[in-house]
Formats: structure tokens, sequence, C-alpha cells
């Protein structure tokens, strides 16, 4: 009996831990642990694969400008399975990155007593049961994303179509360089707002209710650590519009509309214009300047101070996520059409 129900929370474990129906990944992995890594199953076999193939999308992700953290880390993919003679088996991919720039001495046990406001230290705590590993945020990192670019990779060579990922405004500005200097040097940080538009994607894409092209999008997108809010098409400007001025009218045979202020969506299901959507993070919350925060050891409200490496503005690293993301989720539903053409 004992086994059986071991067994059954391993599975319930690892359904949490995944995305998608036919092209599935499984992430996983923390930001101070030997490595990070994803699982992808459903991929196809015979479509070529190297370490090269990641490299651009990798390096779009990386830190080293003035705000952002200073662990650099050489992020080199370790194909493990799936790959054979440069080619996909079919059989699930796993791909690790190896975490060799890390301090973890600046993080100290005792954040389970005293925890970092905003960060994920308290839930964790209880979530886990106090078995989280808290060093850089554990699995909460933004650490793990790069195993969504990995993923999104893999995607695009499975249902290539054009996705473009740009800031819009950060700090609600949109000439921005000189407010993140300014912010940065007096140890605090920023948020930002990017626009993602996505092009040559067919009609039919997506199902109605729970499976719409908006939720799995925005599912995927939340994973993304810092996301809080996205809209598609007109968004909640649509809530000020009259009906005549949302409806867009369709104006040829592709069903290409006047205006798009659906994004690209109509019942959930792509109608052969632009997905467009824009996504908000808010600001990392580890910075320089005392914050306040509970001692649950002490009983009292103390301050305390953010160590080790940190971004100020992580949003400058958030496009080839946004995008990875995106292509996870476009792969998953072209195999789904593709199995029901068959079915027709």
């Amino acid at each position: 009996m004992l086994l059986c129900l071991l067994n059954f929370f391993q599975h319930l474990i690892l359904v949490m831990n995944t995305f998608g129906r036919i092209f599935r990944v499984a992430i996983y992995g923390e930001s101070h642990g030997s490595n990070i890594g994803i699982t992808i199953d459903g991929v196809p076999a015979g479509i070529a694969l190297s370490p090269e193939d990641f490299s651009i999308e990798i390096s779009r992700r990386k830190s080293g400008s003035f705000s952002t953290t200073p662990r650099i880390e050489s992020d080199i993919p370790i194909i493990t399975s799936g790959v054979f003679n440069g080619n996909t088996t079919g059989t699930p991919i796993n791909i690790i990155f190896e975490n060799k720039n890390k301090d973890s001495l600046k993080y100290s046990s005792e954040l389970c007593k005293k925890p970092r406001p905003g960060h994920t230290d308290f839930v964790s705590l209880h979530k886990y049961f106090g078995f989280a590993d808290y060093r850089g945020s554990g699995h909460f990192s933004g650490r793990l994303t790069v195993a969504l670019v990995a993923a999104g990779v893999v995607a695009r060579k499975i249902f290539p179509c054009s996705i473009d990922t740009k800031i819009v405004e950060i700090g609600g500005k949109q000439d921005y360089q000189d407010l993140i200097n300014k912010v940065v040097e007096e140890g605090d940080s920023l948020g930002g707002v990017l626009e993602t538009v996505i092009t040559g994607v067919p009609i039919g894409l997506g199902e109605p209710f729970f499976d719409s092209v908006e939720s799995l999008i925005s599912h995927i997108i939340f994973s993304i650590p810092g996301a809080k809010a996205i809209e598609f098409g007109a968004g909640f400007n649509s809530s000020k519009m009259l009906g005549s001025e949302y409806a867009d009218s369709i104006i040829n045979s592709d069903g290409i509309t006047e205006t798009n202020n659906c994004g690209g969506i109509i019942g959930g299901i792509t109608n052969g214009n632009s997905i467009i959507f824009r996504t908000a993070f808010h600001p990392p919350v580890s910075i320089r300047k005392k914050l306040q925060t509970f001692d649950f050891e002490k009983n009292t409200i103390d301050e305390i101070q953010t160590t080790g490496n940190h971004d100020s503005c992580y949003v400058l690293r958030v496009p080839p996520i946004i995008d990875a993301c995106v292509s996870i989720v476009l792969a998953d539903l072209f195999l789904i059409r593709q199995s029901q053409i068959l079915q027709k």
C-alpha cells in the first residue's frame, strides 16, 4: 500500500513539473545545484540537432550589461539523450546546463528564519516543509530559464515561425537607459513591459475554452519568474471600446483583418493574423537597499539586506525567454493540429 502511494505521489510531482500535450517539457534543478536541465518529449525522429544550434538564443539571454547579474555561466548545452549522430531519435531529449559560477556562501540558512520580502523564501519553506534549497532562490530562480530557452530552440525545429519580442518600456519610460543607470546606482531595481509579435502562424491552432491559445501562452509565460500581467491585442483598452470599434473587419479570403484588436486569436483559435501580446514584469526584489521583514526566531519585525549576485533589471534578458516559451506552445499546438488533420 505504501509503495502504491509513493508511486502515485512521484507521478503527481512529475505532472506538476511538465507542460504540453504532445511536445512535453519537464524542467528540473536548482540555482546552486550541480546543474539544471530540461527533458523534452514528443520530438519527431530525424531532426538535425547539435549543441551549436543553441548558441545564439542562449547568448541573447546571458548577463553582462551594467544592470544584470555578474554571475555568468558558460551555458554549454550537454545533450545526454534523444540525439544520435546529430539527429533526434524520437525518444525523450535531455539537456543539462552545469552550474559553475556560483557563490553559495552568500546564502545563509537564516533566510528560513528571516525571509527576504518579495522572495520565495517564506512560501518555499512551507511548500516543501523546510527541505527546499534556498541558495539563489533554488528551484524558483531565473537561472532555470536557460532550460526554457533550450526547449524553445528544439520547438522551432518542429514549427518555425517569426517571433519578435521587444522591450516597450522599463520603469514606465520608453527612453530608459538613463533611468536604469540612476536606479542601479541607488541600489534599487526596475521592471518593465515587453511586446511580442508572432507572424506566420496558420489558421486553426488552439482549442476553445481551456486550451485556447491565450490560455496556453499565458500559462507558460507565467512560468517566467517575475511575470505579473499579460494582455492580447487591444487588451485592457478593449474594455473601453464600443463593439463597432473592437470588431476586426475581415478584408480578404485569407482572413486578414483591417485591425487586430483580437491579437490574432478568435475563440481561442488562431485566425491567420499576427498574434500580439504584452507582458509586464515586476522589478527584482533582490536589491542593495534595506527592507523590512519578519524575524520568525525573534518574533519581531527587522531589517534585511539581500546579498548575492542579482539583476537590477532582468527585463533586458527576458526577450529570448518569451520567444522560447511561445515556441514551445506553438510546437505543441502544431503537433496537435497535425494529429487532427490525420484523423480527418
